[in-house]
């Protein structure tokens, strides 16, 4: 059971706001960090409100129900009437207590994905480039910008490798289950014997990490310049425009070669330098506060299998929570990304809420 103090606390914060906001008398270096926090309660104050006034309304429909005078209708319809409005307060009680867990400070950052091809050669790589297509798709839809920071291609015109900025409201909280291993299974078109072939590409998201997010020290940085090298390692510039930075406390390396302007890939590599030391500090936070326990769905372990896209069958499935959708076409076009995106979301809630409660 929620304590009720805990609503009437949200019920009150929420008023208080109101009152300051309409004011117009508010401190303008606290307005954009207050306003935020009076929209974050709106979309759970009706809950609040409902969840407060559970008991006094069930005491009204338990009079009526128990009265002996009462007429026989009325009292089905208390009844039916009391099942409801306790349904409503399970379904109430579970979304207040899930707004009130600890936030994910990444949850509101735009997000770096790195999509690589992992075994199965050449089909791995077309299908790295069917997966980088499917989050274009669902950046369109939902009217994200996204952003090629690097990328490689192979010769087959599939993807050896491609990192982008992805931006928008809360797109790490929406893409944040996308790490891992995605497997496919189809028969590829240079395949005379029509046999299913099992390849796979792997799947990073990071929160785009901020310089007041990541303090990078020169002193720890080792950067070295080369020359730009294209497919088969012919020379793509005559100058040593292309840079590696190595990250010397982490030893974390990322090669950037895009841009014809050594500083434009200085640059873009310590944009992704940044968003890779981010995701490190914050992995090892979590481990810290949960060694006995998951407490993300697939931790973000990209040696984990978490999703197949088995053409021949038309069916994509998710390993972490057992979801299969008999909708591949719809999904790889961005269309049914969503739902499994939500189901996925509900389990990690479900799973968070089980280990408070343990």
């Amino acid at each position: 059971m929620l304590p009720i103090s805990k609503v009437q606390n949200l019920i009150l914060k929420h008023a208080q706001l109101e009152k300051e906001l309409s004011s117009g008398e508010i401190d303008k270096k606290n307005i954009a960090e207050k306003s935020k926090e009076y929209s974050d309660l709106n979309e759970i104050i009706k809950e609040a409100n409902a969840y407060k006034d559970f008991e006094k309304n069930k005491i009204d429909l338990d009079k009526i129900i128990n009265d002996s005078n009462s007429d026989k209708d009325i009292k089905e319809l208390a009844l039916t009437e009391l099942e409801k409005l306790k349904k409503n307060n399970e379904i109430n009680e579970k979304k207040i207590k899930l707004f009130l867990l600890p936030k994910d400070e990444a949850d509101t950052k735009n997000a770096i994905i790195e999509i690589r091809a992992g075994t199965g050669g050449l089909e791995a790589s077309l299908f790295a480039s069917d997966l980088f297509k499917m989050y274009e798709k669902v950046s369109h839809k939902k009217k994200w910008s996204i952003e090629v920071i690097s990328i490689s291609k192979s010769d087959a015109g599939g993807l050896k490798e491609v990192i982008a900025t992805i931006k928008g409201k809360n797109i790490y909280s929406s893409l944040k289950y996308e790490s891992g291993v995605h497997r496919v299974q189809r028969v590829p078109d240079t395949e005379t014997q029509g046999r299913v072939h099992t390849s796979a590409a792997t799947v990073a998201v990071m929160p785009e990490a901020e310089e007041v997010d990541v303090k990078i020290e020169d002193k720890d940085l080792r950067i070295d310049v080369f020359r730009s090298s294209g497919p088969g390692g012919q020379s793509v510039n005559t100058t040593d425009s292309a840079v590696r930075i190595t990250h010397i406390p982490t030893g974390l390396v990322v090669s950037q070669q895009d841009e014809k302007s050594q500083i434009r890939n200085k640059e873009k590599g310590l944009k992704i330098l940044r968003s890779r030391i981010y995701e490190l500090e914050r992995q090892k936070r979590d481990e810290e506060r949960s060694k006995d326990r998951k407490r993300k769905i697939g931790t973000g372990d990209r040696s984990e299998r978490i999703r197949t896209y088995n053409f021949p069958q038309g069916r994509v499935t998710d390993h972490r929570i057992n979801l299969t959708l008999h909708k591949l076409d719809d999904f790889l076009s961005g269309d049914a990304f969503e739902e499994l995106n939500q189901n996925l979301v509900i389990h990690q809630q479900e799973l968070t809420l089980k280990s408070i409660k343990n």
